[in-house]
Formats: C-alpha cells, sequence, structure tokens
C-alpha cells in the first residue's frame, strides 16, 4: 500500500486494528452510529458485522483512539459488549493505542551523535 491508499488524516504507519463485539445495536440506531464513527478524522475503514454484533474499525491511532469511539458508539444507545474476552481485547487496544501514540511523538536519541555545542572553536 501506498501513502495514498488511506483516507487524509490516515498514516499507515500507524494504523490499527480493532473488532469488538457490541450490544444494544438495532437497526434505528446503527446507521447513525456507523455513519458518525465513519466520519471521524483519522478512520480509514469502519464496519458492522450483524450477524455477530461485531465493528470492524481501522484508523489511525494518533489522530482518535478507542475511548473517543466508544463515546459516539454511547452517545448513540450501544455499549462494548460485557463479557471478559471483549473486556480484555478493550483494556488491550486502549493500552496499544496510547503507546502508538506516544511513540509517534517520540524524538530518537543516539550516543553517536557529537554533544552540543562540540566542533564549535572558543576564543
Amino acid at each position: 500500500m501506498t501513502k495514498f491508499d488511506h483516507r487524509v488524516g490516515v498514516k499507515e504507519a500507524n494504523l490499527v486494528v480493532r473488532n469488538l463485539r457490541l450490544t444494544n445495536v438495532t437497526d434505528a440506531n446503527r446507521e447513525l452510529l456507523m455513519e458518525d464513527i465513519d466520519n471521524l478524522f483519522g478512520i480509514d475503514e469502519a464496519s458492522f458485522n450483524t450477524s455477530e454484533a461485531t465493528i470492524y474499525l481501522v484508523y489511525d491511532a494518533t489522530n482518535i483512539n478507542l475511548e473517543g469511539i466508544e463515546e459516539i458508539i454511547k452517545k448513540h444507545g450501544a455499549d462494548i459488549h460485557n463479557d471478559w474476552w471483549t473486556h480484555t481485547k478493550d483494556e488491550y487496544y486502549k493500552f496499544v493505542d496510547q503507546n502508538v501514540k506516544d511513540n509517534a511523538k517520540h524524538v530518537p536519541w543516539s550516543c553517536h551523535k557529537p554533544p552540543s555545542g562540540a566542533g564549535k572553536k572558543h576564543n
């Protein structure tokens, strides 16, 4: 893939894929819920599998995180499924999202660089 294969605001290096089961998703709220999520800056792909009640998300974790997406899910009357496995995945996804965001801001350090001020002549 090239950088042009993604939506605006999405860098492939920061791309994450998420699958979570939801509850209380109905025919009435599903379309608006998915439309709101799909229009978020940083979302590359979003879909909902009705038979498994699972949301599939691909997004740039430096621009958006799972907590922001969950707010939209709850705004429409749905929620993350309350079973052990979904809860574990949800917490892990949030941890990884924060790491991706932190690593994108990190400036690498190298001991092979000359110290600042080295090479300057002093009078």
